[in-house]
């Protein structure tokens, strides 16, 4: 009882946090940032997922984070599609092409999944740079339309934008916390922990690794496509291999395998990155020291670690309190001893 009112201590101060923070910073510049968090957040949600609960390592989330983007951007420049259609077609697109990339992939075992899914990255990237007549190539696609109002509610403002951004995170938070605490969240890391166990106990594994890859990039195409309406302007840099590195550290600070982890992760290592712009040619020669060294020191990142201290400490306490009761329990027995004599 006291671990779950805990949590919702911490997601309540969590919230409240986020929507206090924009009166709290001293300009507009701080907001964007942190709604770009926000989005990165996100699609390291969805990798989380596959890497963290069901142990594979997708390659291509960056790849499907650009799908979903470049669905919206397409759609409302080319097109004229209202944004909300194609926010919801982004998602849709990124997960039917997670189904059939999914159903290949995954038939393979260990790092030649990851390497099949580094290809299938660098496939996307070259089409979105090369196809002009779709993708508008190396010049991007300008002018994507903010989202649409929805009632009274108008998002033509940063601010505006950021909370919608901060709600978009709050249900994807719920909703991938609903997913890993079901039976399917379960069979998920049945696989993690051993594909022959999690077969022998029942565990259809193509189709439950093919379902988490699927959820993994849908979310992914819904982070492209608030980032599409967010940043307003697309290249085929969203597409391009070290995206992904970048969500993989954003998962390997906050804690492999935990449900906040990648979120704050994404906070730090954003902020991280937007304030060292001068050393952005030599960023993976930065993070990369770094990195290796909180996998020396803390494997399970920060969340990790900390759920682990915790865990040890209450076991420390509730070792201290059954020596406690032995020795009460001797103390007894030594003083009803005369008696029975």
């Amino acid at each position: 009882m006291s671990g779950l009112l805990s949590r919702r201590t911490l997601a309540v101060a969590a919230i409240l946090a986020g929507l206090v923070y924009p009166f709290v910073v001293p300009n507009d510049y701080f907001v964007y940032v942190m709604a770009l968090a926000y989005i990165y957040a996100i699609a390291a949600l969805g990798l989380n997922l596959m890497l963290g609960y069901t142990g594979h390592l997708n390659l291509a989330h960056a790849a499907f984070m650009a799908i979903g983007a470049y669905t919206v951007g397409i759609l409302t420049v080319d097109y004229g599609v209202p944004y909300w259609i194609a926010f919801l077609l982004a998602g849709v697109n990124a997960a039917a092409l997670g189904f059939v990339a999914g159903i290949i992939s995954l038939r393979l075992k260990h790092h030649y999944f990851s390497i099949f899914t580094l290809c299938i990255g660098i496939i996307v990237w070259l089409v979105i740079e090369k196809w002009d007549g779709l993708t508008h190539g190396v010049v991007g696609i300008m002018g994507i339309p903010a989202p649409t109002g929805i009632g009274p509610i108008r998002f033509d403002t940063t601010l505006a934008q950021y909370y919608l951004i901060l709600a978009m995170l709050a249900l994807a938070l719920v909703v991938m916390d609903r997913i890993v605490h079901s039976l399917t969240g379960r069979a998920f890391m049945a696989i993690r922990n051993g594909e022959p166990l999690a077969e022998a106990l029942g565990v259809p594994l193509m189709r439950t690794k093919v379902l988490s890859f699927v959820i993994s990039v849908a979310y992914a195409g819904f982070a492209g496509a608030l980032y599409a309406g967010f940043v307003r302007f697309l290249g085929p840099s969203i597409a391009a291999e070290t995206n992904a590195f970048d969500m993989i550290a954003f998962i390997l600070v906050g804690g492999l395998g935990t449900l906040s982890g990648p979120v704050i992760g994404a906070i730090m290592l954003t902020w991280a990155t937007q304030s060292l712009q001068f050393l952005q040619d030599y960023r993976l020669l930065v993070f990369g020291p770094l990195l290796i060294l909180l996998v020396m020191f803390m494997p399970k990142g920060i969340i990790g670690t900390l759920k682990a201290r915790q865990a040890r400490e209450a076991g420390e306490r509730a070792s201290a309190a059954r020596r406690e009761q032995a020795e009460a329990d001797a103390s007894a027995d030594g003083r009803k001893a005369p008696a029975h004599a």
